[in-house]
């Protein structure tokens, strides 16, 4: 959400005037791309990576990768408004002292995500190979997928499967028709 209302400040010619080309839009693009897809792509990873190796993963490990990831994002980029909306322009190697706190705090906040992004990584390849074995359907989901053996043979399907209720009926009720 940061990253659209933001959006909004950068449509408008009213601001845009004053931060354009500023760290501010550092800031904006990145909570779009990282925090829009890249939080997205890790969730993913993580809800199919039972369904694709037929492993589990450590669950604490993963909460803790991505609640330092979480915070080390936030004290990365979110500096970069604030430095943005006082002037700091962007693509500069140097810059004047009175952004030296802002970058400071961003810096730390990089570190923090590296450690957060080392922790979710090291997680999903250790469990790949060592993880306890994933049952068919960890998630308890009812989509066709979640009901073959993790990880799925070849053609997924011994034989075409019979549909018997209907989609999107979520829970443990069978007799879903």
């Amino acid at each position: 959400m940061i990253g659209g209302f933001t959006g909004l400040t950068l449509g408008s010619v009213a601001t845009d005037v004053q931060v354009h080309d500023t760290s501010f839009v550092v800031a904006h693009f990145h909570y779009i791309i990282f925090g829009g897809m890249g939080f997205s792509f890790f969730a993913g990873i993580h809800y199919w990576f039972p369904k694709m190796f037929g492993r589990m993963y450590n669950n604490t490990l993963a909460y803790i990768g991505c609640a330092v990831i979480f915070i080390g994002f936030n004290l990365l980029y979110f500096p970069q408004f604030i430095i943005g909306i006082q002037g700091m322009p962007r693509r500069y190697f140097d810059y004047l002292p009175q952004f030296q706190t802002g970058h400071q705090i961003s810096t730390i906040g990089g570190f923090i995500l590296f450690i957060g992004l080392i922790i979710m990584v090291y997680n999903l390849i250790y469990h790949a190979k060592k993880g306890e074995k994933a049952p068919a359907n960890p998630w308890h989901g009812v989509t066709l997928e979640w009901q073959i053996p993790s990880p799925p043979s070849h053609e997924n399907f011994e034989v075409i499967p019979e549909i018997k209720g209907k989609p999107y009926i979520f829970g443990n009720n069978n007799n879903n028709k």
